[in-house]
């Protein structure tokens, strides 16, 4: 793949044969040539796990203590009351089976969708449509619930959802590059506590072999994890 010269520069100022402490690797991707738009700043983490085995999934939420910097457009699929709460509570789209048919026919102007457990006999319809785009409302992430109103905070303050894919590998957004050093290592630190806490027991050995941090457009920073770990006991 041909690369560009600020790609090349940036590349150039990283050592690729160090690990780096959490800081100091967040301090030198935010001093990287700059792209023209704000760029997402992404953890990645090699597992170890086998995720063919249903007993070593690792899935679940992270609320990061300063968010993902996104503005997060949220869908809720309820009815009656619980519509006014979801409006109540800052949801972009509330109803029923007016969105429903809308996802049908091909609408997807929304980032997170949740949906009332009285609402699933009829949302389960749409799950050959969400699904492979990651917006199924699902219980274990909390995005069927009948606290909607939480629900819809939650996810505008910067909830994320986490899940190892096939390749035993974790990949997230934990922010932009304009934020500042502490706030982006704080919600680092929260994700991997998070990690941790969700490790299978049936995982065995070294459970967090690898973490890599980088921005949309640059190369990856290598994490000491081993340093990084120490710090969060």
């Amino acid at each position: 793949m041909k690369r560009g010269k600020k790609y090349a520069e940036s590349t150039a100022r990283i050592d690729k044969t160090r690990e780096y402490p959490l800081d100091e690797a967040v301090e030198v991707l935010k001093n990287l040539p700059a792209a023209k738009f704000d760029e997402t700043f992404e953890f990645t983490a090699r597992l170890g796990v086998n995720p063919k085995h249903a007993d070593q999934q690792v899935r679940g939420t992270c609320l990061l203590p300063h968010g993902t910097g996104r503005t997060v457009r949220v869908l809720v699929l309820t009815r009656g009351e619980k519509e006014q709460e979801a409006l109540g509570a800052g949801a972009d789209h509330v109803g029923s089976k007016e969105f429903i048919e809308k996802i049908q026919a091909g609408w997807f102007e929304f980032d997170v969708a949740i949906a009332t457990p009285d609402m699933m006999g009829e949302v389960g319809k749409l799950g050959r449509i969400l699904g492979p785009r990651g917006l199924m409302p699902n219980p274990k992430v909390g995005t069927v619930t009948f606290d909607v109103a939480k629900a819809v905070r939650d996810a505008k303050a910067g909830k994320i959802e986490y899940r190892v894919d096939k390749g035993s590998n974790i990949h997230v957004p934990v922010g932009k590059i304009s934020f500042d050093r502490q706030k982006l290592v704080e919600n680092v630190k929260a994700l991997v506590v998070e990690l941790l806490r969700a490790k299978p027991a049936s995982a065995k050995g070294k459970y967090i072999l690898s973490v890599y941090l980088s921005s949309t457009m640059g190369p990856s920073v290598r994490i000491d994890t081993q340093a990084l770990l120490n710090e969060l006991r």
